[in-house]
């Protein structure tokens, strides 16, 4: 299975902007998602991009204001998160999958995750 390490995170105020980083190794499926958990919630999908670079999928919450792209050479995808918002507060995680008719199957492991606070 593939090992994805997160890195990125930090504390950003309302409006302001971060890029996460995920690098993988490993035995790497076509696809690499983000997800997060905010405190005492369940961890929800937020974006994905296939390692071609021809699909993404974007949760509702984020269209417009994040963006996700991928450095093959790197085997790293990034997450760029733009007019941040309290509640993008949350531990971001990065597995890998596939995208199949717009929707984005991750495998069930993950890493350490990196923490994303946004104050108001």
């Amino acid at each position: 299975q593939a090992q994805l390490v997160e890195s990125g995170g930090g504390l950003v105020q309302a409006g302001g902007s971060l890029r996460l980083s995920c690098t993988a190794t490993g035995h790497i499926n076509d696809a690499v998602g983000w997800f997060r958990q905010a405190p005492g919630k369940e961890r929800e999908f937020v974006a994905a991009i296939s390692w071609s670079g021809d699909s993404t999928v974007f949760a509702d919450s984020v269209k417009g204001r994040f963006t996700i792209s991928g450095d093959n050479a790197k085997n790293t995808v990034y997450l760029q998160m733009n007019s941040l918002k309290p509640e993008d507060t949350a531990v971001y995680y990065c597995n890998d999958g596939t995208i199949v008719t717009d929707t984005y199957y991750g495998m069930n492991y993950w890493g350490k995750g990196t923490l994303v606070t946004v104050s108001s």
